[in-house]
């Protein structure tokens, strides 16, 4: 019991610690960037009188010590400042635009999973095969072909040619505002309204940006699960599984993926993060109302507090999923808890 107790407690202190961490990254980054917030809210033609008097209310005239401590009591109480950009609490601007890029990264990565993994496995069991270059090759595009141009030559083919798949943006026009916002899911609020022809609307403006998203994922999670498959195939317990007549189909899922199984849910949990902080060129390029867009255009306005407010969110992602990881971690191998 006591050793539980104390276990929970390291848990919650080393997540606090590492979000005091980020709190004070994130803010002293926010302060030497050369950027007046005062100006992005007063212009650069404003009388220095009106100046002063906006870094004053803004608590910039303050030493940095007090903005800190100011700002980490305003985090904890959910108050992220007010957006220049769209004039609204910059917690309502995330807590809008947060959903979206958390369907299509979701999307993403279960795109990246079911086909990246049994790519993977299947490499290293044909090794040196002309699949396993295949899948090798395939993996080399995904660290190595910008994700802008991929977007692009993906807009120009399955939308503008083919017309197989919606078009930039998250729903047509024509339905903008049609559904009640219950999630922030598009998807799933058009289901749960009945309103099975928006989301099919939606899941065809989704379908080519997840599809991009989970290409990216897809080889590095192949890649990954190839690596570790390799591993555990030269194995003696894998050589002696064979040599007792054991299914190849059984060696393979039953006896060599199981032990990579902890470090693979490591792997997909930093893909799925790295899709959640990554997609800001994919947004872009599809007009996607998400985290990455609201983040680019709060950089271009001198937007301070929607920028500082973006960034601890993702930090913030990363942290969560490296936490459940390591959870999960524990829970499938008794050696770590």
């Amino acid at each position: 019991m006591w050793r539980s107790v104390k276990s929970v407690a390291g848990f919650i202190v080393a997540i606090s610690l590492t979000f005091l961490g980020l709190l004070a990254i994130t803010f002293f980054i926010g302060r030497v960037v050369p950027i007046d917030p005062v100006l992005a809210v007063v212009g650069d033609r404003a009388p220095r009188a009106v100046y002063e008097a906006a870094r004053v209310e803004m608590g910039l005239d303050k030493p940095l010590i007090v903005q800190f401590f100011h700002y980490v009591g305003n985090v904890l109480t959910g108050d992220l400042g007010m957006s220049v950009s769209t004039g609204r609490p910059v917690v309502e601007d995330l807590a809008r635009v947060f959903p979206a890029t958390l369907e299509m990264a979701t999307l993403g990565i279960i795109i990246g999973v079911v086909l990246g993994v049994p790519m993977g496995v299947y490499a290293a069991s044909r090794q040196g095969s002309l699949v396993d270059q295949v899948i090798r090759v395939v993996g080399l595009l995904g660290y190595s072909v910008p994700a802008f141009w991929l977007g692009l030559v993906g807009l120009a083919l399955f939308y503008a040619k083919l017309q197989w798949v919606g078009g930039p943006g998250r729903i047509d026009i024509f339905y903008d505002g049609m559904v009640e916002p219950v999630t922030g899911l598009l998807l799933i609020d058009s289901l749960l309204a009945g309103e099975t022809e928006i989301f099919v609307n939606a899941l065809t403006h989704l379908a080519l940006p997840a599809a991009v998203l989970g290409f990216f994922s897809l080889a590095y999670i192949a890649r990954m699960t190839r690596s570790f498959m390799l591993d555990q195939l030269a194995q003696e317990y894998v050589t002696t599984a064979r040599v007792k007549g054991v299914p190849e189909r059984l060696v393979l899922w039953r006896h060599a993926f199981r032990p990579i199984l902890v470090p693979l849910i490591t792997v997909i949990g930093l893909s799925y993060a790295g899709l959640l902080e990554g997609s800001v060129m994919i947004e872009t390029v599809f007009s996607w109302p998400g985290i990455g867009n609201y983040l680019t255009t709060a950089l271009l306005n001198a937007d301070m507090n929607a920028v500082l407010g973006s960034t601890l969110v993702i930090g913030a992602v990363f942290i969560g999923i490296n936490k459940i990881s390591d959870v999960l971690y524990r829970v499938l191998d008794p050696r770590a808890r």
